[in-house]
């Protein structure tokens, strides 16, 4: 899978981009605060319909364009997938509301055709690496699960919708907890809204599992590669609703071994978790919130039988996402059967000589492959002669000649 064409309109400081991109290594090439790695955002936005800067989408319309009563972000993109031309366009729409107010509309079309967001997950996939990444490790669960939604809804047709849905009905169920510990009432009306949760988060949870574990194979060989074998990776998903008790002497501590739970089914996982929420039930509602299920699940990462959020110094931390996003990039190719466009925004200024010739050589086996970079002697001579390089000033983007 790659790119053949780009457009974009009025998307953050790129007032208006088109450009041809080659199947092979690009390296966008400039100052800071010029544009570089606004390229790389929009393309990840036509992947997973999202920005990693900032979660509220009205901040990537252009700022001079957003003073307008009407205004309009639009970002198309024409790629080859399956020896197929395919065309996904997204566009930002900030129109009136009420008085002197303004409202955002959203719309995706596949083709020309305007789909829903979790209809075109999926369609193009791209796996992006940004220094802001190390929240993946340092922050909050919502971080972890994050990264998870966004690269399983990239390779599981269903999974957006299924996301989607789970939270409709954890808002519902929200609602009628609250509602009962407020007003009172008969509990058994909380019976949909848990038969509903069980059916999507069982299904979520061991998408989970398996999406773990198999990204797991690929970042612990890369990792043991990186660190010429003298450090083990592990990844330890820790769901909510936990299918599986901790071991004796364990319970309420962290473990230093990931659990194995690819032997459950979704039978048995439908079935513990419905009987879980039947028994915190009036916890939950005295509380007036779902305490477990999927939106409350964690990912760790275990180094040495010690967990690097933790424990981890910057270079561990470091190197255990280079492997993770490294793994991604594996993963998604395995899983879709197309290598997934690789967008990496001054990542060589972050690693030792070794990991950049490890990154350089791993990146290799893509179909393509966009760098942002300040300084060109970061790469090797062989790398960058046989790389496309534009410079980025200003906002535009020039092929170097």
């Amino acid at each position: 899978m790659y790119l053949k064409h780009l457009s974009l309109t009025n998307f953050r400081s790129l007032t208006r981009l088109d450009m041809e991109l080659p199947r092979r290594v690009v390296l966008l090439v400039g100052s800071n605060a010029q544009g570089k790695t606004s390229v790389l955002e929009a393309i990840y936005f036509l992947a997973a319909f999202t920005s990693l800067q900032t979660h509220v989408d009205r901040q990537i319309v252009n700022f001079h364009e957003a003073k307008n009563p009407l205004a309009v972000t639009r970002l198309v993109a024409d790629y080859q997938r399956n020896k197929t031309k395919q065309r996904i366009e997204a566009r930002l729409i900030l129109e009136p509301s009420g008085v002197n107010g303004q409202r955002l509309r959203k719309e995706i079309l596949q083709n020309g055709v305007k789909k829903q967001v979790s209809d075109v997950m999926g369609n193009f996939n791209a796996v992006i690496f940004v220094p802001q990444m190390s929240q993946i490790i340092e922050g909050g669960p919502d971080e972890r699960r994050r990264y998870l939604n966004l690269a399983l809804a990239q390779t599981v047709a269903t999974y957006a919708r299924l996301l989607s849905d789970y939270h409709q009905a954890l808002t519902q169920r929200n609602a009628l907890l609250k509602a009962l510990g407020e007003r009172g009432g008969n509990s058994d009306q909380l019976q949909v809204w848990d038969e509903a949760l069980v059916r999507l988060g069982a299904q979520i949870i061991l998408h989970r599992i398996q999406a773990v574990q198999e990204i797991e194979r690929f970042a612990s060989r890369i990792h043991h590669e990186l660190t010429r074998g003298t450090e083990v990776l592990r990844l330890a998903y820790e769901p909510s609703y936990d299918p599986l008790p901790k071991p004796e002497m364990q319970l309420g501590l962290k473990l230093d071994t990931p659990i194995d739970r690819s032997g459950l089914k979704l039978g048995e996982i439908q079935e513990g978790f419905l009987a879980r929420l039947k028994g915190l039930r009036n916890e939950e509602i005295a509380r007036g919130v779902t305490t477990i299920g999927p939106h409350r699940d964690d990912l760790r990462f275990i180094i040495n039988r010690a967990d690097v959020s933790d424990y981890g110094s910057r270079g561990q931390m470091r190197t255990t996402l280079l492997a993770l996003k490294l793994a991604e990039v594996e993963w998604m190719q395995e899983r879709t059967g197309e290598w997934p466009v690789i967008l990496l925004d001054e990542v060589m200024a972050e690693l030792d000589i070794h990991r950049r010739a490890d990154l350089l050589k791993y990146v290799g086996k893509s179909e393509q492959v966009l760098f942002t970079t300040t300084d060109l002697s970061l790469f090797t001579p062989e790398f960058v002669e046989q790389a496309e390089i534009w410079d980025v000033s200003g906002g535009v983007v020039t092929p170097r000649r």
